[in-house]
């Protein structure tokens, strides 16, 4: 492989990267602060993709008005899973919600089988998102740009909220001890539905530049993606926000260039992050950024 070819692979690799990221940041908020695997995450993000499909196919509004509407009912979603599923369950075993989780995927990805179809739908991308322009050789679309700059900028606000704000003061405080929060006077309840909402926004950001950048939408689109996510947020370190973003960006890497390398293992190219993720387990069990669980989240 020259050394074009590689850079080339590197861009690639970056803006596959950055959509695992951002799914998986709403992975380890959620874990660092309930110690639950929501397993519907990744149907989150189908839900987004399809919201966005909807206002641009059947309402014909502008791309960032979609994007805008498809994050925000998406957020809403994620607040209404908690207060339905989850919220009910706080008191009980770990398991129940763990299995609860399971069953809200199930019922998101059959519940749109139903009302919208198996059969995939083209996503009518916007002109602009697929120009293209080269550099050094090195060609570039306008969405591979877009979508890692739009994950370092939602990675600051997210840090910015967590370290900065009262809010993120009182997320951090539940990574500890959510009866003890409580007890000060805080709504943990509300806290709780805010994590949700943050993370199912960044979830359907990430499913809509999926749509974008590989230009269908079907109702299965977030289980292979949503598991990616989950092991690149486990590599980062569970828990961990910018570990999550890190393990994004390797396991993205990783299935990119290891294709790029080796061609003819095309065909098992979705194992390579599951590999990786074994081998990351097997050094350091925590992840590359995970701490102690009796230590602070985020």
């Amino acid at each position: 492989m020259d050394i074009l070819t590689f850079m080339q692979q590197m861009v690639n690799g970056f803006s596959l990267g950055s959509m695992y990221a951002l799914i998986a940041i709403g992975y380890t908020m959620v874990y660092g602060v309930l110690r639950l695997i929501n397993f519907a995450h990744g149907d989150i993000m189908m839900v987004g993709a399809f919201l966005a499909y909807t206002f641009m196919a059947v309402f014909n509004l502008p791309f960032p008005l979609t994007v805008l509407l498809a994050v925000t009912l998406s957020a809403a979603l994620g607040m209404l899973m908690d207060k339905i599923a989850y919220k009910p369950l706080r008191e009980a075993p770990k398991i129940s919600l763990l299995i609860t989780a399971i069953g809200i995927s199930f019922f998101l990805e059959n519940a749109f089988t139903v009302f919208v179809g198996g059969v995939p739908r083209a996503f009518p991308v916007p002109s602009y998102m697929e120009q293209i322009f080269t550099v050094a050789n090195v060609t570039f679309s306008v969405s591979s740009i877009t979508v890692p700059l739009v994950t370092l900028i939602l990675l600051l606000g997210i840090l910015y909220v967590l370290y900065k704000t009262k809010y993120g003061m009182a997320i951090r405080a539940l990574s500890f001890d959510i009866k003890t929060v409580n007890l000060m006077g805080i709504d943990a309840n509300m806290i709780i539905s805010l994590v949700f909402a943050l993370g199912s926004a960044l979830a359907a950001v990430g499913g809509i530049f999926w749509a974008v950048n590989y230009p269908s939408v079907e109702p299965m689109m977030g289980v292979l993606v949503g598991l990616k996510a989950f092991a690149a947020a486990v590599v980062g370190g569970i828990g961990s926000v910018t570990g999550a973003v890190l393990g994004g960006f390797i396991i993205g890497f990783t299935e990119v260039v290891v294709i790029a390398f080796f061609p003819e293992m095309g065909g098992y190219k979705d194992a390579f992050a599951f590999v990786f993720l074994i081998l990351v387990l097997l050094f350091k069990p925590t992840g590359i950024m995970g701490e102690d669980l009796e230590k602070s989240r985020f």
